[in-house]
């Protein structure tokens, strides 16, 4: 991602509140940590929060999620986050913006002591909920969502140059097998919503269990095998054959979602040092996982 970023801090989302929605003028603004890369969030009192895009290639995500997560949360037995307002640019800052509600919850990033087995079964009814939401006129993959629910083959050439970027890092051999797997196996089947960042930073919990799901900034109509990546950045092996268990998708789809993870873990990996150390971190762990089932399934 290469465009500008833009300055975003708290006082700005006040003039904002004040000067676009003035019922809101006197709540408190505090940011929300850790914050995202795509948004930054502010809590805007304690019922609300004030998301902003952070540079230009997520200003039309905003529009997207006003329109289409309404919809979605009609079929979806788990909350996730609604726009209540849109906001305009203003005060120098030139993206629209969006106010939501506040979900109670910790993310699963940030939790302690999950059971991963509980929580696999949670997510994995999530997404067959998510799926089966009529997907008719929805916003097919694209540039909105950097491509997530369309063809691997738009990372095919990055991926391959990460592959050679970490030769004798990784298991490169055994990593490229796992991705032209995913290839290999192309997506033909019924459209079906995706949520398309579905990551331990959006998933929300309470009392262990899956009670959010936010940033729906990514979401789109296409192939849904981008949102199993999470079985490889978040579940471990056990809890891992749950979620598959559970999910029941086809080999294909399986294969793909194990690619898109691999993508991801790869890129993170070769990020500039310094960019995501906590990230990084986990990376080798996501790809040796990634190899073994790979290797599993052949």
């Amino acid at each position: 991602m290469t465009d500008a970023r833009f300055h975003i801090d708290a006082d700005l989302v006040r003039r904002l509140v004040a000067e676009q929605f003035p019922q809101w003028a006197g709540l408190e603004v505090r940011p929300v940590e850790p914050q995202g890369w795509d948004n930054r969030t502010f809590r805007l009192g304690e019922q609300l929060t004030a998301r902003l895009p952070c540079a230009a290639a997520y200003s039309v995500q905003v529009e997207k999620e006003r329109l289409w997560t309404p919809r979605l949360a009609a079929g979806l037995r788990v909350t996730i986050t609604t726009p209540v307002a849109t906001g305009e640019p203003g005060f120098g800052y030139p993206s629209p913006w969006s106010i939501n509600r506040w979900l109670d919850g910790e993310t699963v990033a940030a939790a302690r002591n999950l059971d991963l087995v509980l929580l696999a079964e949670d997510i994995a009814q999530f997404l067959q909920d998510l799926h089966g939401v009529e997907a008719a006129g929805g916003p097919p993959a694209g540039p909105h969502c950097f491509w997530r629910g369309g063809p691997l083959l738009t990372y095919d050439t990055q991926t391959r140059q990460t592959l050679a970027a970490l030769d004798k890092v990784i298991d490169t051999p055994a990593a490229r097998a796992a991705w032209e797997a995913g290839l290999a196996a192309p997506w033909s089947g019924r459209e079906a919503w995706f949520h398309g960042d579905f990551a331990a930073g959006n998933l929300l919990v309470r009392d262990g269990r899956l009670s959010g799901v936010i940033d729906w900034g990514c979401c789109g109509v296409g192939d849904p095998a981008c949102d199993l990546a999470v079985a490889w950045t978040l579940l471990d092996s056990e809890s891992r054959r749950v979620f598959r268990a559970r999910l029941a998708p086809d080999a294909g789809t399986w294969a793909r979602g194990r690619a898109w993870a691999l993508w991801k873990a790869l890129i993170v990996m070769a990020a500039a040092p310094g960019a995501n150390p906590a990230g990084v971190e986990r990376c080798p762990r996501i790809i040796a996982e990634i190899v073994a089932d790979h290797r599993g399934d052949r």
